[in-house]
C-alpha cells in the first residue's frame, strides 16, 4: 500500500513573501512596505522598498542619484544653449560686415572709378610709413595713375606734434610722383569710423574708393557706406610677406566688428569733427 509522503507544512523559500500577519495589508513598496516589514514580519522581495536590489544599492539611493542627474542635466542644458547663442552672437557682426561689403570689394583693375581715393592711416615710423601703410599708399598711387581716381584723401592720426601720419602719407605719395595738389590731408582720422564720417561731413566726399589692408577692407567699406559715403574698396594683400601679422589682423577684425555695429547703431560723433574743409573740392578742380 502506498505510504503517505506528507512531511508536514513546507517552509517558504527564502525569496517568497509570507502571508501577512495580524491583518497587515499586502504591500510591496514604499513606506507602507517598510512599516509592514517592521510590524508584521513580512519579508519583502529584493528590490522593493529600501531593501537592496540586485546591485546591492538601496532603492532610495538609486532614486536620489537619478534625481541628482536630472538636476545636473537641467543645469547643463541651459548652459549649452547659452554658449551656442554666444557663439552665434559673436559671428553675427562679422557676418554682417562681410555680407554688406561683399559687392563693393574689388581690385585696382575691376573697381569702378570714383572721384576720390580714401586712404586710411596706419603706423608711421618716424618720417616714413610702416610697410602696411606704404602698401596702402602704393595702391592709392596705382589707382591715380590708372585714372580710377582724381584726388586722394589721406586720413590718419596727428593727435600730438611728434606724430603725424597724414604728412608722412603726403610726403610718400608726392615722392612717388603724385601731384601735391591732388593729395589732401585729414589730421583727425583717429579710427575707421572717424575717418569715414569726417570724409563725408567735413570734406564733402559722397563717392570714394576706400584703400586699406585686405583684412581690414570689409569693415572699412561697411563703415564708410553706413556713414553716407558710396564706397567701394580695394585692399592691399599682406599675407605672403607678413602672414602672422595678417592672421592676427583677421582675428582682431572679428572683435572690431562689435565696435563697428555699436558706432553705426549709436551714430557716434567723431572725436573731433570740426568745420567743413574745401580741400577735396579744390583738388578735384585743379588740373
Amino acid at each position: 500500500m502506498p505510504t503517505s509522503t506528507d512531511h508536514g507544512p513546507q517552509q517558504p523559500s527564502s525569496g517568497a513573501v509570507r502571508p501577512p500577519r495580524h491583518g497587515c495589508p499586502r504591500v510591496t513598496d514604499g513606506a507602507e512596505a517598510e512599516s509592514c516589514r517592521r510590524t508584521s514580519g513580512v519579508r519583502l522581495p529584493a528590490g522593493h522598498g529600501n531593501s537592496p536590489g540586485s546591485t546591492g544599492v538601496p532603492r532610495d539611493v538609486i532614486l536620489r542619484r537619478a534625481w541628482r542627474t536630472v538636476k545636473e542635466r537641467r543645469l547643463v542644458a541651459p548652459g549649452a544653449v547659452a554658449l551656442a547663442l554666444l557663439g552665434y552672437g559673436a559671428l553675427l557682426p562679422t557676418g554682417w560686415v562681410y555680407a554688406s561689403s561683399a559687392p563693393h570689394r574689388a581690385s585696382v583693375e575691376t573697381v569702378a572709378p570714383a572721384p576720390v581715393a580714401l586712404v586710411l592711416g596706419a603706423a608711421a615710423w618716424g618720417d616714413r610709413p610702416s610697410p602696411f601703410l606704404a602698401g596702402r599708399l602704393d595702391v592709392a598711387a596705382h589707382l591715380y595713375r590708372a585714372g580710377k581716381v582724381r584726388a586722394i584723401l589721406v586720413t590718419g592720426d596727428n593727435s600730438r606734434k611728434s606724430y603725424d601720419e597724414p604728412t608722412v602719407m603726403w610726403n610718400y605719395l608726392t615722392s612717388q610722383g603724385i601731384p601735391g595738389g591732388k593729395v589732401v590731408r585729414d589730421y583727425a582720422g583717429f579710427d575707421t569710423w572717424d575717418s569715414c564720417v569726417r570724409a563725408r561731413r567735413v570734406f564733402g566726399v559722397d563717392r570714394a574708393i576706400v584703400v586699406t589692408q585686405a583684412f581690414h577692407l570689409p569693415r572699412a567699406v561697411a563703415l564708410c557706406r553706413a556713414a553716407g559715403v558710396d564706397a567701394d574698396g580695394v585692399g592691399h594683400d599682406t599675407m605672403k610677406e607678413y602672414a602672422a601679422t595678417t592672421q592676427y589682423g583677421y582675428l582682431r577684425e572679428g572683435l572690431a566688428s562689435f565696435k563697428a555695429l555699436t558706432d553705426i547703431a549709436t551714430g557716434r560723433a567723431p572725436r573731433f569733427l570740426g568745420p567743413r574743409e574745401p580741400g577735396i573740392h579744390q583738388a578735384l578742380r585743379s588740373p
